[in-house]
This record gives C-alpha cells, sequence and structure tokens, in this order.
C-alpha cells in the first residue's frame, strides 16, 4: 500500500512492505484482528494540542484552552457582530497578561479609529506602547485606482521586521475580506491567500483573521477556501428574535481539539466580549448541612431551622402578596452575620426597593454604606435573557457573595423567546449554585386562582425550598398567606399562616381555626372577640354562680349555727331540769326523815340499825 506523506510543496511517495505495512498499520490503529492477535494492542502517546488563552470570559471555556498556537484562526460574521472587538481584545489581553506583544493590521478602519473605539473599553488600551501592541494602517481608501497587478509581499516583509523588533507572538489581520474584494481576480485571491499561509506558517505566529459574509455566498471562492486553510474557524452573528437583538458566537471547526458546537450568546461590558459558556454536563453541587435564616425566626421554624447553605429558595405570588419583602428580609438576616450579599433586582431601582424596605422595618441603606451589600437594577426591555445572564455572571465574579437574591426572575421572560429564557433561568440558578452561593428568587404566579402556583420559567421542579405566597379574600378584606409547598431535606411545616406587615417587620401569626376553617384579618379579629366576649359571660355566670353557692352555704352554716345553739340550750334545760330534780328529790327524802324522826326515836333506831346492818354484810 502506498504511503503519502506531503511537505509544503513537495510529495514523497513510500512503498513499504508487509512487515513496514503492519508497523504502519499498528501507528496508525488500523490493526486487524489477525494481526493484534500476533503481535498484541498497542497505544501510541497523544499529544495535545497547543493553546494559547485569549482571556475572553466564556470563550477559553469553549474553545478548551483558547486559540491554537502558531496556527490561524478565522472570525467571521456580519457587520457589528463583535469580529474586530474580539481580536483586537485577544491582543490586549495577551500583551497585558502574558507579555505576548501583538500586531494588529487593519484593512478596513483605520488604526486612529479603533483605537478610539478601544479606549471605551477599560482595557488601557491609550497605556500600551508600540512595543507591546503595534497597529499597521493597511485600510484601502475608496478613491484607490487599482493599476496592474497587486500583491502582499511587500507589506508581509514590513511585518517581518515588526516581528522581529518587537517579539511579536500574536497578529490579527482585520476585515481581509476587504482585500480579497480588491483583487477582483479569484486566481489572484488563491494566490495571495497561499502566500498568507505560508508566510505565517514560516513566521510562526498565532494569527487571527476576520472577515465579513453577510449579503455573500460563503460558497465564494475566497470565503471557502479560508475556512479550509484555517486550524479554528468561529462565526459571529447577530439577529432580531421576537424584536430583541440577539448576539451569538458559535465554534464551527476546530482542528486537533474537542469543543463545543453549539451556538452561545455574547455580550458587550465594561471589559469587552463576554460569551455565556456552557454549564457542566454534569452536576456537582455541594450539599451543605449548615443552617441559615430566611430572614425572621418564625419562618424559621416553619421550615425546620432555616435553608441550606448553597441552597436555592424559590418565592411565587401574584404581584403585592410580599415577595421582594421576604427577599429584602434574606438579605437583611446575611448582612447582620457578616456575609456579603448581592441583591439584582429588574425593572426597579435600588434605592426604590431600600425606601420601600424601610417602611416595613427593613434597613438596607446601612449595609450598602458598609460594602457589604451590593444592588443592582436592570431594565429587562430590549435585552435578551442570555444577555442578562452574562451580566449576572460577571456581577458573580465581581463580587463574590454569600447570598444572593434576584428579584424578579420572571422578569428575563419578558424580552425574547420564552423557552430561551426558560433556558437561562435554568442554567443560571445551576451557575449559582456550582459557586455555593445561597440564593433566593421571586417569580410572578400567573393568577391568584387556588391551587395555582406555577411560573412560566418552569423552575420550581429544581429549586430547594419553594414558598408560595398568595391573597385570602374574604368579607371585603385581603389578606396575605404564606404555605411552604416543598423543602428538601427538611421536616417543614405544612400549615397556612397569616403573613403580617409592620414597621418591625415582617411576621407570622399563630394557626387559628374555627370549625377546622383558618381565618385572618378581620374575620379572626371578630371570632377572637366573639370568643373573647364569651368567655366574659362564662365567667360572669361562674362568679354568679359562685356567690350562690357562698350565699348557700353562709345560709346553710348560719342554720346550723342556730339548730346547735337550740341544742345547747336544750341541753342546758335538760341539766338545769336535771339538777333541780336531784334537788328536789333529796329535798323530799330529807323532810320524810325528819318527819319521821320529829314522829317516832323507834323509826329512826331502826332505819338506824338497818343502816349498820348493810354495811356490816
Amino acid at each position: 500500500m502506498p504511503h503519502i506523506q506531503a511537505r509544503k510543496n513537495t510529495v514523497q511517495v513510500q512503498i513499504e512492505t508487509p512487515s513496514a505495512l503492519v508497523a504502519s498499520d499498528v501507528a496508525t490503529g488500523c490493526v486487524s484482528p489477525k494481526t493484534e492477535a500476533k503481535i498484541g494492542p498497542k497505544k501510541t502517546p497523544t499529544m495535545p494540542l497547543a493553546k494559547l488563552a485569549t482571556g475572553i470570559v466564556g470563550f477559553d471555556q469553549l474553545s478548551h484552552g483558547g486559540f491554537p498556537q502558531h496556527r490561524t484562526s478565522l472570525l467571521i460574521g456580519g457587520p457589528g457582530a463583535g469580529k474586530t472587538v474580539f481580536a483586537l481584545q485577544c491582543l490586549v489581553n495577551a500583551a497585558l497578561h502574558h507579555r505576548a506583544p501583538g500586531i494588529f493590521v487593519a484593512f478596513e478602519e483605520s488604526p486612529r479609529q479603533i483605537i478610539a473605539n478601544g479606549a471605551t473599553f477599560d482595557w488601557g488600551l491609550a497605556n500600551l506602547s508600540a512595543k507591546k501592541l503595534f497597529f499597521m494602517d493597511a485600510h484601502l481608501s475608496p478613491t484607490l485606482v487599482k493599476a496592474g497587478d497587486f500583491d502582499l509581499a511587500g507589506m508581509l516583509a514590513m511585518l517581518v521586521a515588526k516581528k522581529q523588533e518587537i517579539g511579536a507572538q500574536w497578529i490579527v489581520f482585520d476585515g481581509i475580506d476587504v482585500l480579497l474584494t480588491l483583487l477582483q481576480d479569484p486566481a489572484a485571491e488563491m494566490r495571495e491567500l497561499y502566500r498568507l499561509r505560508d508566510w505565517l506558517d514560516d513566521n510562526a505566529l498565532t494569527a487571527i483573521m476576520t472577515a465579513k459574509i453577510e449579503g455573500r455566498p460563503v460558497e465564494a471562492v475566497h470565503y471557502g477556501f479560508l475556512q479550509f486553510m484555517v486550524d479554528c474557524v468561529v462565526r459571529f452573528e447577530r439577529r432580531h428574535e421576537d424584536r430583541i437583538s440577539v448576539q451569538t458566537l458559535q465554534i464551527t471547526k476546530y482542528r486537533g481539539s474537542g469543543y463545543a458546537a453549539a451556538e452561545f450568546p455574547l455580550s458587550f461590558g465594561a471589559s469587552g466580549i463576554e460569551v455565556g459558556a456552557a454549564t457542566p454536563a454534569e452536576i456537582g453541587h455541594k450539599a451543605s448541612t449548615e443552617r441559615l435564616s430566611a430572614g425572621f425566626d418564625r419562618l424559621d421554624v416553619m421550615l425546620g431551622g432555616g435553608v441550606f447553605r448553597g441552597s436555592s429558595t424559590l418565592i411565587t405570588g401574584v404581584p403585592g402578596t410580599s415577595k421582594t419583602t421576604l427577599a429584602g428580609k434574606f438579605v437583611e438576616a446575611a448582612c447582620r452575620r457578616s456575609e456579603r450579599a448581592l441583591f439584582v433586582s429588574f425593572d426597579e431601582s435600588a434605592e426604590q426597593i431600600v425606601r420601600n424596605l424601610s417602611s416595613v422595618g427593613i434597613q438596607l441603606g446601612l449595609h450598602l454604606k458598609s460594602g457589604l451589600l451590593r444592588m443592582y437594577s436592570a431594565r429587562t426591555e430590549g435585552i435578551s435573557a442570555e444577555e442578562q445572564l452574562i451580566k449576572i455572571n460577571a456581577l458573580i465574579r465581581d463580587y463574590q457573595p454569600r447570598c444572593m437574591v434576584i428579584d424578579p426572575l420572571t422578569a428575563i421572560a419578558k424580552a425574547g423567546a420564552l423557552g430561551a429564557a426558560r433556558t437561562v433561568a435554568n442554567r443560571l440558578i445551576y451557575m449559582v449554585k456550582d459557586a455555593n452561593i445561597t440564593l433566593m428568587v421571586t417569580a410572578l404566579s400567573e393568577s391568584g386562582e387556588t391551587g395555582d402556583e406555577a411560573t412560566d420559567l418552569q423552575i420550581s421542579t429544581i429549586a430547594d425550598t419553594w414558598i408560595h405566597l398568595s391573597y385570602l379574600v374574604r368579607s371585603g378584606e385581603r389578606n396575605r398567606a404564606l404555605t411552604i409547598v416543598k423543602s428538601r431535606g427538611t421536616s417543614h411545616s405544612n400549615q397556612v399562616r397569616e403573613l403580617v406587615l409592620s414597621e418591625a417587620g415582617p411576621s407570622l401569626s399563630d394557626v387559628y381555626t374555627a370549625g377546622g376553617e383558618v381565618l385572618m384579618g378581620t374575620l379572626r379579629w371578630e371570632k377572637e372577640a366573639e370568643e373573647s366576649a364569651k368567655k366574659v359571660r362564662h365567667r360572669a355566670e361562674f362568679d354568679h354562680k359562685r356567690r350562690d353557692l357562698q350565699f348557700a352555704e353562709a345560709s346553710t352554716s348560719a342554720h346550723i349555727k342556730a339548730l346547735q345553739l337550740e341544742l345547747e340550750r336544750q341541753r342546758a334545760e335538760l341539766t338545769l331540769y336535771s339538777g333541780e330534780y336531784d334537788v328536789r328529790t333529796a329535798s323530799s327524802s330529807q323532810r320524810e326523815s325528819e318527819m319521821r324522826s320529829r314522829r317516832g326515836a323507834d323509826a329512826v333506831q331502826v332505819s338506824a340499825r338497818k343502816s349498820t346492818n348493810g354495811a356490816a354484810k
């Protein structure tokens, strides 16, 4: 079997012997079962592709390390998609953070315009010397008249000299399509592209080319070959979805390396371009057993001790049910523990939130001044959900909070497609949990119907704790009710509690039922007043009966005492009568004896003898 080996402009053909064929098959991994049985399996070591990090947040993760070193990458897309900014940001990051000088060749804009545009970012571009970042003015004037053949030899010679002078490691050809358009000859285009490819190979530079493709067929000769000759192709796109401008980035080719092939959002911020990188496929959240206060004691009791560190809590409800109040109380509790907190609000300013929460005893102004709390407010109209995600990610990276609130998360669905908003909401919660940040988000319910607790974003399934707020409207009065739908890992309460707002802050009333029905507000007050009046009546009746009993007891006691006195009187009379009787009896016997004595001595003597005999016996 012939083995063809290409080396620049020469082709070598080698006819291999059977033994050489076996060796070649082993080296390429194409070994037949019989051959493998004879010589055994053999693994060849693989060398990873050398890459240079771009320093662009998100892109290095998608590309698994950045652009290929000493090779060429192509950025294609329509106007305004971010190609020039991306390329310039790569050069600035390399010069500032890796001490790798670069050259920027401008075919479309003048260097002065590019530097002025780059100065709007916080790169410090004006402070970079020409020995760190050199701009070559190669832009072509619209009035230029082409005469004769055109080639890049002169410009490339100048670039070699500049490369050696500053020790350049990066180079950018911005707007290569403008140069190719000038040639207006397919043969010349191919010739100059080959010349450029060979020059880059000889000078071992990490190169970036940018080219516009909008309005031109991708199959055009120079665009098709451009994508063929380079090692990495990144497509930039700007389009409108539901009247919202969406900017995306996609790696469509990367020789010798794996990469994330999906389409990812990008946004422009103070630090330039950021790319919304994909979240890892494997879920590896930490499961902490540490409990944190959800805001106040009674809510913590309902949650079985509070929320877990690094967990996510969802608060749902229709407008006005005090979702922001509970979120503010959670943030305040975090700041009181001296933990850094981030409060992200949509469509409401930070000052307005601080003012409103102060009316219910939640003072966030002091924590803002101390630096423990940072508040960020953003509009959702005209901004895609993907761009909001990138901005929130930048805030988290910059501030490093321990606790975080997003109020309301459902606001990101106002702009753009609902499906994209649902995806972003899920990615956001996973992203925050990956950073071990304790998160509380609020979400609007679609209606106040009983049992309708779901939200458009459908994030209740991934939230660890779900608190639902609702209204109970009865007898012309609206009262707030709180219930815990779920709380993973806790023995939470299943009771519906009334949420009461006052100057001292939010609180939960004790459960009060009447006939199996939970009463709140005025109905509860009326029922409590009725129960209180009934208790008063029962007390009065009891006191009256007690007094009647006491009177009866006193009357009975008096009657008994009177009877006892009567009995004593009768006993005294009986005793007196008995004494008088004895006296009368004694007196009668004495008189009889005296009478007998007076009447005769014999009778006296006889009586005396009887007495003497009785005594002797």
